[in-house]
């Protein structure tokens, strides 16, 4: 019985461990941000934006409205209303992902007239555009667009996921952008 009682207490000691490690979150549980999710056309709402994608199209060829810029290419582009829940303060949308899969593809900063980083104001909502630059073979499957209040990091806060099926999407050859407008709901 002696001889057994260090090994019967070691492997208990082992069992233990593994079920501590096991129950211990990671980093990303502790500090990661909080996903919203919700379904395309409805409201989703974070700590620091209100937005709902009304509209999803391919097009072949982006160009501002009015202005000399225009690019070819497989473009999603995405309108979103979005507006500030409780306060204007750090309300705007800084960064954009789509994920299609495991690739992760940010919102074109090319086009000046874009959604990105426009102020966003309480109780009225802001009408814009969002275009993504994607790859010829992406046409079809699930995207999950991701809106995030911060650029850098969305750690401790709330991110925006709203389920886009690309599969039904219409595709026209040509989409002219245009500046982010208010409208009062």
């Amino acid at each position: 019985m002696r001889r057994r009682t260090p090994w019967l207490v070691g492997a208990a000691l082992v069992v233990a461990a593994g079920v501590l490690t096991a129950v211990t979150p990671t980093d990303d549980d502790v500090i990661g941000p909080t996903v919203v999710r919700g379904a395309f056309g409805d409201p989703v709402e974070s700590r620091t934006l209100i937005a709902a994608a009304t509209d999803a199209t391919f097009a072949d060829q982006v160009a501002v409205s009015g202005g000399d810029w225009s690019a070819e290419g497989n473009w999603l582009v995405v309108t979103v209303i979005a507006s500030a829940p409780r306060t204007e303060v750090d309300a705007a949308i800084q960064l954009a992902t789509l994920t299609i899969d495991d690739r992760v593809f940010q919102a074109s900063e090319r086009p000046d007239a874009t959604l990105t980083s426009t102020p966003l104001r309480l109780g009225i909502d802001t009408v814009g555009t969002l275009a993504f630059e994607l790859p010829a073979d992406l046409t079809s499957g699930q995207a999950d667009l991701r809106l995030i209040s911060s650029y850098f990091t969305a750690e401790l806060d709330d991110v925006i996921a709203i389920a886009v099926e690309l599969d039904d999407l219409p595709r026209t050859p040509s989409l002219e952008l245009d500046d982010p407008e208010l409208r009062i709901p």
